[in-house]
């Protein structure tokens, strides 16, 4: 059957909200960094999840949470994944248009004319759907993880 532990690291757990429509792995967004940074996903995506702390002044992953300088530093899960959602969800909520189009614009979502004149939590639920969505990250687990029925 295979490997049966799962681990946010290789992909295996989802995050999100089932009545919201949204999930991702952090294989998502190791992928949407890889292609930014220009490197490999993989070693990405084993940073994303643990101990592991980005210093952006010294361009280096650590494993203690302090800068060089001895300031401290957040977890990559916080600066990479949850930081970029609970910025957009702010955007929405509090009706921050001009952050919100500046974010759509970096993540590559388009809203129609009808979905931009929604507000708060109709306007969450429809980004969020459409940045990060439910049905293509449970999919995505499905076909990586999950044994063909035959092997099965």
């Amino acid at each position: 059957m295979g490997e049966l532990l799962v681990d946010p690291a290789n992909g295996s757990v989802a995050f999100g909200s089932g009545k919201e429509c949204w999930a991702f792995t952090v294989t998502k967004f190791a992928r949407i960094y890889a292609s930014k940074f220009k490197t490999s996903y993989d070693k990405l995506q084993s940073k994303f999840w643990g101990d592991n702390f980005f210093d952006a002044k010294a361009k280096k992953w650590k494993k203690e949470g302090q800068s060089e300088e001895g300031k401290p530093l957040k977890r990559a899960f916080a600066q990479f994944i949850m930081d970029p959602i609970i910025n957009m969800a702010r955007a929405c909520m509090e009706g921050n248009t001009e952050q919100l189009n500046k974010m759509l614009d970096t993540v590559g979502v388009t809203l129609t004319q009808t979905e931009r004149e929604l507000t708060s939590k109709h306007l969450l639920k429809t980004v969020m759907a459409k940045w990060i969505n439910a049905a293509d990250t449970i999919l995505e687990m499905i076909v990586v993880h999950l044994p063909s029925p035959r092997a099965a």
